[in-house]
């Protein structure tokens, strides 16, 4: 199942939660979104429930964090193990 990749961690705010939420709302069942961002996207999680999808949000070294996007209906593979 296909992931995409999405850095907006050097992005200006409003633009990493614009540029997340049109790359999530056009993932199809079965495709994921993997998002490296420098902050937790709080805002984005309402969003994104709203819209049938899921999430997984990890804080990895520096304070970067890393987040796994996908449809609802279709958990991706990689929720098998850490992300």
């Amino acid at each position: 199942m296909p992931t995409q990749e999405l850095d907006v961690s050097d992005l200006e705010p409003c633009e990493p939660l614009q540029r997340i939420r049109c790359a999530a709302l056009a993932l199809k069942s079965g495709e994921s979104l993997r998002v490296i961002h420098r902050r937790e996207p709080m805002l984005l999680y309402p969003v994104l429930e709203k819209a049938g999808l899921r999430w997984r949000t990890l804080e990895r070294r520096e304070g970067r964090f890393e987040m796994l996007v996908w449809r609802a209906d279709a958990p991706p593979a990689e929720l098998e193990s850490e992300i």
